[in-house]
């Protein structure tokens, strides 16, 4: 059963009482507000988008039918749905540029991997030939799968195939941090 105040609420939509959006503000403001902001991370943006949202609730008070869900729950919504349409809109808006000086790459996922304590032929010697071949061949050699498929006279869906299997074995001995951890070990050769 509603809340008066939300029954309130509701007959002032109906009758189109602009009265409405200020008891909204009153009553569900700060619940709104508090998910917003969880949600985008940054109070000034997060107040914005309540405003936007408000906005919003104003222009589609009419759409609001209680049949289909309590008054809460379509506010809340409308404001999720305003606060991710601003996520997305940042994200876009993200400067997408590489800083190689602040790079962790040597560091994600090896805390415990010092990469000078291995040698490359030692990794790759637990392997059977045929994989160390393909992953030599892709890795230390550079060469595309195409390429790869020429020099070895196999067809191409046996190299993916070789080298499928090949990060599979390797991922076995060293988790599934193996392919960064080979990838980190060539740029130190």
């Amino acid at each position: 059963m509603p809340h008066p105040v939300e029954e309130e609420i509701v007959a002032l939509i109906k009758k189109k009482d602009k009265a409405f959006v200020g008891m909204i503000y009153d009553h569900y403001g700060s619940n709104l507000f508090g998910v917003i902001k969880t949600m985008l991370k940054d109070e000034a943006l997060a107040q914005d988008t309540l405003q936007e949202s408000f906005i919003k609730i104003w222009k589609s008070a009419e759409q609001y039918d209680p049949s289909k869900a309590r008054l809460f729950t379509w506010l809340l919504r409308i404001c999720r749905n305003t606060a991710i349409d601003k996520l997305r809109m940042k994200q876009k808006q993200a400067p997408r540029n590489i800083q190689i000086d602040d790079s962790n790459v040597n560091t994600l996922g090896t805390s415990s991997f010092d990469p000078q304590l291995l040698d490359i032929k030692d990794l790759l010697a637990g392997l059977d030939l045929k994989y160390q071949e393909v992953i030599n061949l892709l890795f230390f050699q550079g060469m595309t799968q195409v390429e790869a498929s020429e020099a070895l006279g196999i067809p191409l869906g046996t190299v993916k195939s070789r080298l499928k299997i090949g990060l599979r074995t390797l991922r076995v001995t060293f988790g599934k941090d193996a392919l960064l951890i080979l990838i980190i070990l060539i740029l130190a050769s």
